[in-house]
């Protein structure tokens, strides 16, 4: 069995880059069950909870890169869970709506995400597991306001 040298292991850059993996492949998987994928998530997360956009505003909510969104869009839109409509202001540009055929999914995938955390967060209280999500997300907050 190989053993992780005892200063590695005690670095949270280290510990954060290997929980990531792992959850990764968690949520990977919660999403295959349900015929989806992470990007879907994000593109019908961010329609929901922010209305009918463009493609490119999509990308920037989700950050995900342009050609990855016209991909995940044209998946859900082929499985009818979003419709694509011109842009009354600029026909070059594609608006974006989510059905209720899509919010049906995304309900579903919450359910798979929400078994991923209990999953990943088994061994951790509820006040644990929301400690650990305040120290993440004021982490984050500081390096992407770098």
């Amino acid at each position: 069995m190989d053993e992780t040298p005892a200063r590695l292991a005690v670095k949270p850059s280290w510990l954060l880059t290997q929980l990531a993996v792992h959850a990764h492949r968690l949520s990977s998987g919660g999403f295959a069950e349900v015929g989806a994928r992470g990007y879907h998530y994000r593109i019908l997360a961010a329609l929901a909870e922010f209305g009918v956009a463009s493609q490119a505003e999509l990308g920037r909510r989700c950050s995900m890169d342009r050609s990855d969104v016209v991909a995940a869009i044209n998946e859900l839109a082929e499985q009818g869970f979003l419709e694509r409509t011109p842009d009354p202001d600029d026909r070059r540009r594609n608006m974006v709506t989510l059905t209720k055929a899509g919010d049906r999914q995304l309900r579903r995938l919450d359910r798979a995400l929400d078994k991923v955390q209990d999953d990943l967060l088994g061994p951790l209280s509820a006040e644990d597991r929301q400690n650990l999500t305040r120290l993440l997300t004021r982490l984050l907050t500081h390096h992407q306001g770098k």
